[in-house]
């Protein structure tokens, strides 16, 4: 039997403890004004503004100049062109006083009503200036007071999403465990039905990660109840009047889905897939430990309760995917969504499984398995790696070909404000697992699968991420004390559940009843490794 250790049961509390109080941390720090919203983005436009500020400068100056060059030469122009009118003033004066007295006095009457005409035009003239900068100032008043209207909704909108942030962190690593559990759950399920008799060593060890089940879904529970009194505001179609045709908040598209997107039926769905998911996982332990006596009759019976699930689950796991991550952006919707989520997670199952596996092994308290499960841990850990790829490539370019911009707007959103990790999850993802574990004698190498394993799931939390944060928090976005806290905690939870169920059962299943087909089991390359395959 399994010991759980005290100091890997203190790392678990530990991590648990350091990442309540960064997630606490990251709630009492998150901006709860308008004014401290505005502050951070002042900050944020100086620090991812500071080339362009120094380029605007030099703009300013090379203006400056300019203007000071254009109003030197306005300057000469006008002496110039004052010199020339008094030369000719007194030109025409002198000679007036001595050929022309006469017609001077009738110059001098016509000059009197010419000044008078003048005068008039100037008032005329002066009353026009005033007037259009009247105008001026009134457009310029109208013009600030639209700039500081327009201003104070950006920074709305973005305190709206700085709120959303810690909670945003939160639901991705809650997501992520909650995923991860379940689809080693599926996984298990699907060995049992298939009748696998490789992986009859490695049922423990899945059975005692599902225990991981119970608790992510109580928090799951009581964070879908705060969304649902609207504590937080990750889904938009949840605002007040969205569905209301004489709110300003009226969403056309959303009160076209009403029918499927209203609070009661989400809750209640969610809570149905919940109890569907945990009922199974009661039963199949209870039964798992139970048939250690050799009972064939609990055998079939549990064949027969994974059926069902299995039917269940493939329609469950899609309409949660739909419904806790999708309806995120509501406006867009795809029908690989399910498969894709589904990948994610399978991929991330079956490398936790592995890694787990590893772990114990290592201890010793493993001892029926050999590499040639590890071999195969990694093969499915490849295969699903180059099936998650097919899926992402498979919705991506036929949103791309298509080019319509309701299907475009959600991958537009990803690559402009999320570019690094939009880019990076398609490498940590595809190309690093193809390349390490496409060799199979790679495959059976616990820390080359430990490496991979790591790289795997670090790219497939950067993908739920992506998923999750763009419609929650928009370009409000980071990696940071609530983030890293988020994942501490469920790592966390993840430890403490897991080696704490798999210390209370015989981590050997000894009434299956293809218990001898695992423990026998080889790998043909692996049992030879190292000979001429022609000898044998």
């Amino acid at each position: 039997m399994y010991q759980f250790s005290g100091k890997l049961k203190m790392l678990a509390i530990v991590l648990m403890a350091v990442g309540l109080l960064g997630t606490g941390y990251s709630f009492l720090s998150a901006p709860k004004t308008l004014e401290e919203a505005k502050e951070i983005l002042a900050k944020q436009d100086a620090h991812h503004g500071g080339h362009d500020a120094k380029a605007d400068h030099a703009e300013e100056e090379h203006a400056e100049e300019a203007k000071v060059e254009k109003h030197e030469e306005e300057v000469t122009t006008e002496e110039h062109v004052a010199d020339s009118i008094a030369t000719h003033t007194e030109e025409v004066a002198h000679n007036s006083e001595q050929e022309h007295s006469d017609e001077v006095t009738e110059n001098t009457q016509a000059q009197d009503s010419s000044a008078v005409h003048v005068a008039e035009d100037t008032h005329e003239e002066a009353a026009a200036d005033e007037a259009n900068e009247t105008t001026t100032e009134a457009h310029t008043e109208v013009a600030e007071a639209h700039g500081e209207d327009h201003g104070d909704a950006h920074a709305e909108h973005a305190l709206h999403q700085m709120e959303n942030r810690p909670w945003s962190a939160l639901y991705v690593a809650l997501l992520f465990s909650l995923g991860i559990t379940l689809l080693v759950l599926a996984f298990y399920a699907s060995q049992r039905v298939a009748q696998s008799g490789w992986s009859v060593v490695l049922f423990r060890v899945m059975e005692a990660i599902t225990s991981n089940l119970h608790y992510v879904s109580i928090l799951m529970l009581v964070f879908l109840i705060a969304t649902a009194m609207h504590m937080n505001h990750l889904f938009t179609w949840m605002g007040e009047g969205v569905v209301d045709p004489t709110s300003p908040n009226y969403d056309a598209i959303v009160d076209g889905k009403k029918w499927y997107l209203n609070t009661p039926g989400w809750l209640m769905r969610s809570i149905f897939y919940l109890v569907v998911w945990n009922a199974y996982t009661f039963i199949i332990r209870r039964n798992s430990i139970k048939q250690d006596n050799g009972d064939l009759k609990l055998h079939k019976k549990n064949y027969n309760i994974s059926v069902i699930f299995l039917f269940f689950f493939m329609i469950t796991e899609s309409m949660a995917s739909w419904d806790w991550i999708m309806t995120i952006d509501p406006h867009w919707f795809s029908t690989l969504f399910g498969w894709y989520v589904l990948a994610t997670f399978l991929v991330s199952a079956l490398t936790v499984i592995a890694m787990v596996t590893i772990y114990l092994r290592s201890k010793g308290v493993l001892p029926l398995v050999n590499d040639s499960h590890i071999h195969d841990l990694a093969k499915f850990m490849f295969g699903f790696s180059v099936f998650w790829t097919y899926l992402w490539f498979a919705q991506f370019m036929l949103i791309w070909y298509a080019d319509m911009p309701e299907e475009t707007t959600y991958f537009l959103l990803r690559f402009n404000e999320y570019k690094v990790p939009f880019l990076a999850m398609v490498v940590m993802n595809f190309v690093f697992p193809i390349l390490l574990l496409i060799n199979s004698d790679f495959k059976s190498m616990p820390w080359f699968v430990i490496l991979g394993g790591v790289v795997i799931l670090a790219g497939h939390y950067i993908d739920l991420f992506v998923m999750v944060m763009p419609g929650t928090v928009g370009g409000q976005w980071g990696f940071g004390i609530g983030e890293v806290s988020g994942l501490l905690f469920f790592v966390g939870l993840f430890i403490f559940a897991t080696f704490s169920a798999f210390a209370k059962a015989n981590p050997v299943p000894k009434g299956n009843p293809y218990l001898h087909e695992s423990e026998t089991y080889h790998y043909y390359n692996i049992e030879h490794r190292g000979e001429d395959s022609n000898h044998h």
